[in-house]
């Protein structure tokens, strides 16, 4: 799931949360929309915690010097 699929969970459990006034003798709506809006504000901490690794600068190594002896006859 990205970005915009745990936005789109916060969007939809707030439209069930604040914006519907359905009733359901089974399923509590209020709650549905609240769970679904937990689950998207962690996976987007979820994403940007991974993404944040992957970002990561490494600092390059300094490549090492040989030195060779190409003294022929000695």
């Amino acid at each position: 799931m990205g970005i915009g699929g745990c936005i789109g969970l916060i969007a939809v459990g707030a439209i069930l949360t604040f914006a519907t006034d359905w009733e359901m003798d089974s399923v509590n709506l209020d709650l549905v929309g609240l769970i679904m809006m937990v689950v998207g504000i962690i996976g987007i901490a979820t994403f940007t915690s991974i993404a944040r690794r992957r970002r990561a600068v490494i600092q390059p190594v300094a490549p090492t010097m040989v030195e060779r002896d190409d003294r022929r006859g000695l």
